[in-house]
């Protein structure tokens, strides 16, 4: 269920996370010190890491995970819920679908995009910086 009490040029926290995330992925520069959250200023544990990729999973407001398909495939049934940002505009967030590889605690970078209403969105959950390659 979407907020539509927020007019066209406000924007959710969620919007504003989102976004911080896609500068640091984009710029990658170390910070200082930071808690750790969702809009640390560094990639990885410390500074001396070369991550690229900062993981989110959302949830609509009623609780449900924001799940898509793994490929653009017509009946693609294989879906996955972590995600990477790859470009913000307004309240519009384009997300590139990855893939967790149990076996190597990895992450696949997969050519399915999707742009979701970040107004429509109440939960974010940041995963472990990471490295993906081809992105």
């Amino acid at each position: 269920m979407c907020d539509n009490s927020n007019s066209s040029s406000k924007c959710n926290c969620i919007a504003e996370i989102l976004k911080v995330i896609n500068i640091l992925q984009c710029e990658v520069c170390p910070g200082t010190s930071c808690l750790e959250t969702c809009t640390r200023a560094f990639f990885g544990p410390n500074s001396s890491v070369d991550f690229n990729t900062r993981p989110v999973t959302l949830y609509y407001c009623n609780g449900t995970p924001v799940t898509m398909p793994v490929s653009n495939t017509p009946g693609e049934t294989t879906t996955s819920n972590i995600f990477r940002v790859e470009k913000i505009d307004g309240c519009c967030a384009t997300l590139r679908v990855l893939v967790f590889n149990t076996g190597t605690s990895t992450y696949t970078s997969t050519n399915s995009f999707f742009t979701v209403n970040t107004d429509c969105l109440c939960t974010i959950k940041c995963l472990a910086d990471t490295f993906v390659e081809g992105v």
